[in-house]
């Protein structure tokens, strides 16, 4: 209920087309190319192939119609919940604890991030998993079996193709072992248990004022705590059990680290610097416990602040290390408590900022898994806080249904703020400062509403706040070409390129703004650039070949548009201009065949009719050719070509009264060889 309005919700701007709407692999459905695709491309920084497919199943299953997509998202969250409970309940049988947790997951606003975004699909995907993994631990640890332990394997495997941050996994379940299973534990056989224990309670000493437990084994449990034994002979085959794990997690890293270099996700040392990101990383521990307590001001980019006052730091880092001390020293009375804590550490250390991925500080999404380590503290600690107290039941479940209302209120009004991306980015301006990213991309929201100087505005605002935000400089410029002013287009693509000179759509905008100026030979350099650093896509090998046709060079023409077509095989503009390359060599058959494609791929097109018919007469068909155009002017009745095409072509036929009528039709729509042709007979139109 508290997450419903992602059913109203639209995608957003951010990730989303890169994702699913804009990605033409994904938009296609599952396909075996697709497939294969996602296993063999380190994709938006990342190798989560599970992810991608996930989104490729959604688009074949329902389009793209973001609902749906929403409500996947939404369902592998109440997945993730249920499994939350049934893990740690089969683990504590402490079903209310349990439940708490669970709750605490499901509802608490910083996992909106998460559920309401649908580019986050890796997050509640992953974990899916990764609950998954935990629960067939479970299994193993209570039935050690090769296959029960594969089962494990597997299901983290799947976890790190969807998202890297079940690296800290195989920890997790160190933790595990620790507290509830108990691993680390010496095992008090039957026969080590004293004499005097083992001897019945009497009726009279149960009639007593002490109320002592009644069996051996209540007793035994009672005094267990306090005479918790750890040995290194128990501990060291539970660290060799996992090496294993181990070993997939740090190959997953090394396969991500990768991926992010390649994909320009990590930031240098010389933009963010060591000492300036353990700084952040410290101050974001804190502030994350802060919003956990009370989730306020949460927004989809948090800026990086740079280096953070010394008081800040210092703090955070006395706080950090006073925690992490009470708990340890408390470990064998609250081992929940030490449990908990090294979760929501540990966990959290693969995106606190020490590699640095992205531009900002923090973010929302981080906190999907490791909460779950401060929940398990406050679910634990709170009743063994309260446990002398008369009222402790009472205080418990009223207290904890006003968390749970309070979360879910939060959580609604926050899932609001994803319906769209203007409502997304006007929120994170409002309770954020300095965020160049939230204009930049309100910027493009208005740009796709049509509100260019609106866009520029932002675009401005972004660069004042930040003058190395290359993401700006390239918007800006699209908007200035699209107004017509070229060279200012280009100036600031120029700027981008100087800030990031990898930026391929930069490089790829330049191209077409020059060869919009008739300075084709520019544009092929910067076509060349954009192939050069960026991931294989068909709009820069399109507009080569259709620079090289500009230039008359029909030959690489064709091999462009070749690889084109091969990148992209639905690609109905790539056979139409291959099929004019052709033509453009005398084989008009091949251009025919090329046009047949573009056809079949598209049967509304225009262009490819009118190109078809042109070949069918350059071979003498008139008649065909004029079925072409008649086809052409059917989907375009004001396509002017067609018309003064099909004139020639009755004319070619001896049919002069229609194609004097074609060829006034043609000038009344402003073809200039249709006016001149009529001109020279002395006609008007």
């Amino acid at each position: 209920m508290a997450f419903w309005q992602v059913n109203h919700c639209d995608f957003v701007g951010f990730d989303d087309p890169m994702y699913v709407t804009e990605n033409i692999h994904v938009k296609d459905g599952i396909t075996r190319e697709a497939i294969r695709w996602a296993f063999t491309t380190g994709y938006a920084g990342n190798w989560h192939p599970v992810t991608l497919i996930s989104h490729m199943l959604d688009v074949e299953l329902f389009g793209l119609r973001p609902r749906w997509h929403h409500l996947t998202n939404l369902l592998f969250h109440i997945a993730n919940t249920l499994l939350l409970f049934f893990v740690f309940h089969r683990m504590t049988k402490a079903p209310w604890k349990s439940a708490f947790v669970a709750a605490l997951f499901a509802l608490h606003p910083l996992h909106v991030e998460s559920v309401a975004w649908v580019a986050e699909r890796k997050d509640v995907l992953s974990t899916f998993f990764w609950m998954l993994t935990m629960g067939a631990y479970i299994h193993y640890v209570e039935h050690p079996r090769f296959r029960n332990y594969l089962a494990v394997f597997t299901f983290l495997a799947l976890g790190l193709m969807a998202k890297p941050m079940l690296v800290t996994l195989p920890f997790v379940l160190l933790l595990l072992d620790y507290w509830p299973l108990q691993r680390f534990e010496q095992k008090i056989s039957a026969k080590e248990i004293p004499a005097e224990i083992n001897k019945p309670v009497s009726a009279s000493k149960r009639k007593g004022k002490s109320s002592r437990k009644h069996t051996v084994q209540a007793r035994v449990e009672k005094e267990k705590p306090a005479d918790r034994k750890y040995q290194w002979a128990l501990i060291h085959p539970l660290l060799i059990e996992k090496m294993p794990l181990f070993a997939l997690a740090a190959l997953s890293s090394v396969a991500t680290f990768i991926a992010q270099q390649k994909g320009g996700a990590v930031a240098s040392l010389e933009v963010i610097p060591p000492g300036v990101r353990m700084a952040n990383a410290f101050v974001s521990y804190v502030i994350y416990i802060g919003k956990t307590i009370w989730p306020d001001n949460l927004a989809f980019f948090y800026p990086h602040p740079g280096l953070s006052p010394f008081w800040q730091v210092l703090g955070a880092v006395l706080l950090l290390i006073a925690v992490t001390a009470i708990v340890i020293l408390e470990a064998k009375r609250f081992p929940f408590l030490a449990m908990g804590w090294l979760w929501f550490a540990g966990t959290l250390v693969p995106v606190i900022g020490i590699v640095q991925v992205g531009r900002q500080a923090m973010a929302d999404r981080y906190t999907y898994v490791p909460l779950i380590g401060l929940f398990i503290m406050a679910s634990w600690g709170i009743p063994e806080l309260l446990k002398q107290w008369r009222y402790r039941k009472e205080a418990l479940a009223a207290s904890s249904a006003l968390i749970v209302i309070c979360l879910s209120i939060f959580t609604w009004t926050q899932v609001g703020y994803w319906r769209n991306s203007m409502a997304l980015y006007d929120h994170a301006l409002q309770v954020t400062s300095h965020n160049d990213v939230a204009h930049t991309n309100r910027g493009v929201a208005f740009a796709k509403l049509g509100s260019r100087s609106q866009a520029i505005s932002d675009y401005d605002k972004a660069i004042e706040i930040n003058p190395g935000n290359a993401e700006a400089y390239y918007n800006r410029g699209i908007e200035y070409d699209e107004l017509g002013n070229h060279l200012q287009a280009i100036a600031d693509y120029d700027y981008a390129i100087n800030i990031n000179p990898a930026y391929a759509e930069a490089y790829y905008n330049r191209g077409v703004t020059y060869g919009k100026l008739g300075n084709h030979r520019q544009a092929i350099e910067d076509f060349d650039r954009a192939i050069e650093v960026g991931t294989e896509r068909i709009e820069p090998y399109y507009n080569r070949g259709f620079a090289y046709e500009e230039l008359g060079d029909f030959r690489k023409a064709i091999e462009n548009y070749d690889r084109a077509i091969e990148i992209n095989p639905k690609n109905a503009e790539a056979f139409n201009s291959r099929g004019v390359a052709y033509g453009k060599l005398g084989d008009h058959r091949q251009s025919i065949s090329d046009y047949e494609r573009a056809i079949e791929i598209n049967p509304g097109f225009a262009r490819a009719f009118n190109n078809r018919g042109f070949a069918y007469g350059s071979l003498g068909n008139h008649k065909q050719a004029i079925e072409d155009y008649n086809r052409a002017i059917e989907v375009n009745p004001v396509y002017a070509k067609a018309y003064y095409n099909r004139a020639v072509a009755y004319g070619e036929l001896g049919h002069y009264e229609q194609a004097v009528k074609d060829m006034k039709t043609a000038a009344r729509f402003n073809n200039e060889d249709a006016m001149n042709a009529l001109r020279s007979m002395g006609l008007n139109w």
